[in-house]
């Protein structure tokens, strides 16, 4: 029982007067006066102490403000997307609504309940970040783990700009092997342009530095004027970023109806680059969006290759009657490269004028053609006419 109860019920009781309650309990014959006339009016409840909190507060958040809050919430994480203070905010700028600090947005989150209490986690401050002056200055690639829905284990292979956070290649496969990592290189390559520098952790798609040789990608980037550059052994931290895109591919991923078969996972993996690029605001990027901050900058050159100014990359294996076949303004050309050369695998260089075909495995220029776009076949210039050497 509180004090004021006390002390108003002895005087109610004839145990006190007015003046020795005050004495006792040292409170002032005026409030205790006011005291008894809550209690006259109201009863025992009514002598309790008062809030001061002002009933009204013209700096609140308004209600339909909050209730926008409340409702971004459920939908972006229904959609599998990040739902932040921050991104929050981004959004109710963009509908035009007067957006509340993000600390205010994530208050009112943590009222709603939408907000689950996680351990403290270490300031960014101690971090050491590193980020790409320009785009394509770094591409960052990794592969992750995805499960369709009869339960068969698929692995996406994403190519992602360290400057822009752009998505510049997301594709699944079973599994990911070398030549997925070069032909989904290659195939951003003519989208994007070559970069200056790759960014990867040592798995044997990238590298076969600890396995004593080099595998295709080794042996293409030094073609292109492209460094390589890898991480530590266990250490993900150094492809920071390529990890973090992971996070949130699967969540978005986990919203999405299970794929049953790779084809349905590639056409949501295609929704998700244009989500991720275009309509997503990035806080790395102060809520620009990964395309915005890629088409913002000059991209960034590779040192000088072995390339011409102009030239069109194409990534193949040479068939079991020595040949490789390329398309040029709408025709398919087949190049003789030889029959001794089956099943190795090639990077076939094409500029205005001619194609070179070099091997990857070596870096061994195989054969030089000569285009003719009259004809359908291209023969060696390395070799003279006439029947091809066998194997």
């Amino acid at each position: 029982m509180s004090k004021h109860r006390v002390v108003v019920l002895k005087i109610v009781a004839k145990q006190l007067t007015v003046t020795e309650a005050a004495e006792q309990f040292g409170l002032s014959r005026r409030h205790l006066q006011r005291l008894l006339a809550r209690y006259r009016e109201s009863g025992i409840e009514a002598v309790d102490p008062q809030s001061r909190r002002p009933k009204t507060n013209p700096r609140s958040t308004p209600p339909e403000i909050v209730d926008r809050i409340v409702a971004l919430r459920s939908e972006l994480t229904g959609r599998g997307l990040d739902a932040g203070a921050v991104t929050i905010g981004w959004h109710l700028e963009r509908e035009q609504l007067t957006a509340p600090s993000h600390a205010t947005i994530h208050r009112i989150l943590i009222r709603a309940g939408l907000v689950a209490p996680e351990p403290r986690k270490r300031p960014r401050s101690s971090y050491i970040r590193f980020e790409a002056a320009q785009p394509n200055e770094t591409w960052q690639s990794d592969f992750t783990h995805w499960r369709l829905a009869d339960g068969q284990d698929v692995e996406i292979l994403n190519w992602l700009d360290d400057h822009a956070r752009f998505l510049l290649s997301c594709t699944a496969h079973t599994p990911v092997t070398g030549d997925d990592v070069v032909t989904t290189f290659l195939t951003a390559t003519e989208h994007y342009g070559v970069p200056a520098s790759t960014l990867t952790d040592n798995g044997r798609v990238y590298t076969a530095r600890f396995g004593g040789g080099r595998n295709a990608f080794e042996h293409l980037l030094p073609v292109l004027g492209v460094k390589q550059k890898n991480g530590k052994p266990n250490h993900p931290q150094t492809q920071g970023k390529i990890e973090r895109f992971h996070q949130t591919q699967k969540r978005w991923l986990s919203q999405q109806p299970t794929a049953t078969t790779i084809l349905e996972l590639q056409a949501q993996l295609d929704r998700l680059r244009t989500e991720y690029n275009e309509h997503r605001p990035h806080r790395a990027l102060d809520r620009a969006t990964p395309s915005q901050t890629y088409h913002a900058t000059p991209k960034t050159l590779p040192a000088k290759g072995r390339l011409p100014d102009r030239y069109r990359l194409r990534y193949d294996r040479v068939d079991t009657d020595g040949h490789v076949s390329i398309r040029r303004a709408g025709r398919m050309h087949h190049l003789g490269i030889g029959r001794r050369h089956t099943g190795k695998r090639v990077l076939a260089i094409t500029d205005e004028t001619s194609v070179t075909v070099t091997h990857l495995d070596t870096g061994e220029i195989l054969s030089e053609h000569t285009i003719a776009p009259t004809r359908g076949y291209w023969r060696n210039q390395l070799q003279p006419p006439g029947r091809w050497p066998q194997k």
